[in-house]
């Protein structure tokens, strides 16, 4: 079998949804060989007999997006403008639904009241919100596919990927997740092709859970992994693994084929084409991870596998944006590394402040992080202890393969913060433009 995930901008309109039929389609057609088969070897794994296509589907568009403003106004007391919103997406995708020819209230329902509880914490009520956006667009791709005469199903991850309630970062029970999976794809009747959401899973009470903001992938790779897929295909609005964003540099090339090492290490410094937490449950089975342009299925796109190759031969530009810059000194000038550490990291653990950097030298420790709404309280508790200076409205550029002249022309024309240099990488945190 295979895992087929595809992102908003894939399904951000009716057209992207037709596009996913025209790619399921192709992948169910013996002679698509370029869509259907593996171009690596890998050791042959206990996988499951049967056959089908695992479709993972992310929210449509800007969905995501949007519903976070529903949880915003709502936790500011702002009901009409959370309603006013809220009516805004049901209606965004009844036009989807009415385009595609199904009708809305008969061949789907959508929800009428927003799922919020005034009495729960923001982030539980984020995760029964946000988690909305998937709910909506597997159901229409599913009825879509069912209406046009594919064998399908849909599957509702709440009930079957078991998380803990670590709210918006749910952790993964896997044992618990692997054995309901399975027996679900497993069983005799199922139809040939199931519609699945991204992103989102389910405490043991039934409540909803959100893994991480781009965590459809995420989705992917842990389904490819419980059901011994030959393969996991996502699909983008651009031709595969670049060494930069299109969208910031203007010359890009492909990365045909990579290794599973440096995939890792391009997600953790934050390229966006790959969801960090990916990467393993592939690994653990030798799973090769195709990145495909949905606008052209058959193009070859980028392959990350065991046997990919390496090292990547051109720089790598990876942008990281909305960073905060961070800087404590010991009160007393005591030599903050040895002493302090510990204390400072436990601070960064529990106000879930995600870590891309951290410099320290005798006396300072400064470390770079996602600009979340955690920061700010963060900031005040370790003003406690130490003096704190921060920085924000930076990004972090990280050039991987670089050369004194690379990076040269990369800090032209910016304010560096802050940089770092190893024989190969290079890493600096520089004030975004006005």
């Amino acid at each position: 079998m295979r895992v087929y995930k595809f992102g908003g901008a894939s399904v951000k309109d009716a057209a992207g949804v037709r596009n996913v039929e025209h790619i399921v389609r192709l992948a169910l057609d013996d002679q698509s060989s370029v869509v259907n088969r593996p171009i690596v070897n890998r050791p042959i794994v206990n996988r499951p007999i049967v056959n089908g296509l695992m479709v993972v589907v992310s929210a449509m568009g800007k969905t995501t997006n949007a519903l976070e403003r529903v949880v915003e106004f709502l936790a500011a007391g702002k009901e009409e403008q959370a309603l006013n919103q809220w009516m805004d997406i049901i209606d965004f995708h009844v036009a989807v639904m009415k385009e595609l020819g199904l009708q809305p209230g008969t061949d789907i329902r959508m929800q009428g009241e927003i799922p919020y509880d005034p009495q729960l914490p923001f982030d539980e009520n984020y995760d029964q919100i946000v988690s909305m956006g998937e709910i909506m667009s597997t159901q229409i791709v599913a009825v879509y596919l069912l209406k046009q005469g594919l064998s399908v199903e849909w599957w509702n991850m709440p009930k079957l990927l078991r998380t803990d309630d670590t709210w918006r970062e749910a952790k993964v029970d896997d044992d618990a997740s692997r054995a309901v999976i399975r027996a679900g794809w497993s069983r005799a009747n199922r139809p040939q092709i199931v519609v699945a959401q991204g992103f989102i899973g389910g405490t043991a009470d039934g409540k909803r859970t959100t893994l991480g903001r781009e965590g459809s992938d995420y989705t992917a790779a842990l389904l490819g992994n419980y059901l011994d897929a030959e393969s996991v295909t996502i699909w983008k609005d651009v031709p595969g693994i670049l060494n930069a964003d299109p969208r910031i540099e203007p010359e890009t090339v492909l990365i045909p084929s990579l290794r599973y090492q440096d995939a890792v290490e391009l997600s953790y410094s934050g390229a966006q084409i790959i969801h960090p937490k990916t990467i393993r449950p592939l690994e653990n089975k030798h799973i090769p991870l195709y990145v495909k342009p949905f606008g052209e299925p058959t193009a070859a796109g980028s392959c990350i596998s065991e046997n990919g190759v390496g090292p990547i031969d051109v720089p790598v530009y990876i942008w990281r944006k909305n960073q905060i810059l961070i800087t404590m000194r010991a009160k007393d000038f005591a030599f903050v590394l040895e002493e302090s550490l510990n204390e400072i990291f436990e601070t960064i653990r529990r106000h879930r402040l995600k870590v891309s950097l951290i410099q320290s030298s005798a006396v300072t420790i400064s470390v770079c992080v996602d600009n979340t709404r955690f920061v700010p309280e963060a900031i005040e508790e370790l003003k406690e202890h130490f003096k704190v200076s921060y920085n924000d409205r930076l990004s972090l550029l990280t050039i991987r393969g670089t050369t004194p002249q690379i990076l040269e022309r990369a800090k032209d024309g910016r304010t560096v913060m802050l940089s770092q240099t190893t024989r190969r990488t290079a890493r600096l945190v520089v004030k975004d433009e006005a």
